[in-house]
C-alpha cells in the first residue's frame, strides 16, 4: 500500500508538470495559429486546451481517489480516475469531429498559410510534447487515468510533426490544402488512440473481467486447491487502475480447516493473480447455501 501511495504522488507531481508544460505552449500556438492562419495549428491549439482540462481533471481524480472511503462510499473515490478517463476520452472524440469537420470545409476554401513560421512552432510544440511524454510514460502503464494524459500528449507529438510537415510543405510548394489534409490525418489518429481508452475505461465501469485475467482459468486454479470440492459465485472486477477485487463461494468437505484453505486461496490469488481484495465465503458441502446445478 506504501508502493501504490508513492506512485500516485508521483503521478500527480508529473501530471502537474505536464500542466504547466502544455499551458505555457499553448498560449505560443494559439498565437501561432492566429497569426499564420494555420488550421493544423489551431487545432493544435485546441488540442492542447483540452489536454490541460484532462490533465488537470486527471490530477484531482487522483486527489479524490486517496480519500478515504466512507459508510457511504464504501470503496471510497477510486472510481474518480476511470470516471475522468472517460471524460477525457469523450471529450477528445468531440474534439477530432469538430477538426474534422473544419478540415472538409477548408478543402473547399484553403486560406494562406505561413509556411515559415508554422514550421518553427511545430518544432517547438514536439520538443515540449517529448518532454511531456518522458514524465508521463512509466506510469501510464499502470493507470487508466494516467494513461488517458498519455495519450493525449502523445497525440499532440504526431500533431506536433503532422505540423512540422505542413510547414516544410507550405514553405517550399505553397500547397496550402496540405494543411485540412494534415489536421484530417491527426483527427483520425485521435479518434483510433482515443477509441481503445474508451473501451477499456468503460469495461471496467461495467465490471468486466480484468483484461488481463482469465476468469475460467482463476476458478479452475482454485478448484484445485488441497481442501477444496469447488468454486461458485466467482465475480472478478476492477475497481480502479491496479486494484482488482474478487469474490466467490468456496465449497469445502465436511470437517475441512476453513481457516487453512482460506489462507492458501488468499495465497494463490495474491501470488499468482495479483489480486488481494478477495471476498470468500466457504461453505461445507451438504449445506444447503451450495447449489447444485
Amino acid at each position: 500500500m506504501h508502493n501504490k501511495s508513492e506512485s500516485r504522488s508521483t503521478q500527480q507531481k508529473n501530471l502537474l508538470r505536464v500542466l504547466l508544460i502544455t499551458g505555457m505552449f499553448m498560449v505560443i500556438e494559439v498565437i501561432g495559429g492566429l497569426l499564420t492562419g494555420s488550421l493544423a495549428l489551431l487545432a493544435d491549439a485546441g488540442h492542447m486546451l483540452t489536454d490541460m482540462a484532462a490533465i488537470g481533471l486527471s490530477a484531482f481524480a487522483m486527489w479524490m481517489a486517496a480519500r478515504p472511503s466512507t459508510p457511504e462510499k464504501s470503496y471510497g473515490y477510486h472510481r474518480a480516475e476511470i470516471l475522468t478517463a472517460v471524460i477525457n476520452a469523450v471529450v477528445l472524440l468531440l474534439l477530432a469531429i469538430w477538426i474534422l469537420y473544419e478540415a472538409y470545409r477548408r478543402v473547399f476554401e484553403p486560406p494562406h498559410v505561413l509556411g515559415v513560421p508554422m514550421l518553427l512552432i511545430g518544432f517547438v510544440g514536439l520538443a515540449v510534447n517529448v518532454a511531456s511524454i518522458k514524465l508521463l510514460a512509466h506510469e501510464s502503464a499502470s493507470s487508466l487515468n494516467v494513461r488517458s494524459a498519455y495519450l493525449e500528449v502523445l497525440s499532440d507529438a504526431i500533431s506536433s510533426v503532422g505540423v512540422i510537415l505542413g510547414g516544410v510543405t507550405i514553405w517550399l510548394t505553397g500547397w496550402f490544402l496540405i494543411d485540412p489534409f494534415l489536421s484530417a490525418g491527426i483527427s483520425v489518429f485521435i479518434v483510433w488512440r482515443t477509441w481503445a481508452l474508451l473501451t477499456q475505461a468503460v469495461h471496467v465501469l461495467m465490471e468486466g473481467v480484468p483484461t488481463h485475467l482469465d476468469a475460467r482459468e482463476v476458478g479452475q486454479a482454485m478448484a484445485s486447491m488441497a481442501g477444496v470440492k469447488g468454486i461458485h459465485d466467482l465475480h472478478i472486477w476492477t475497481i480502479t487502475s491496479g486494484l482488482d477485487a474478487l469474490s466467490a463461494h468456496v465449497v469445502v468437505p465436511i470437517g475441512e480447516d476453513r481457516d487453512e484453505v482460506l489462507e492458501r486461496l488468499q495465497q494463490l490469488l495474491r501470488d499468482r493473480f495479483g489480486i488481494d481484495h478477495v471476498t470468500l465465503q466457504i461453505v461445507e458441502e451438504r449445506s444447503d447455501r451450495v447449489q447444485v446445478g
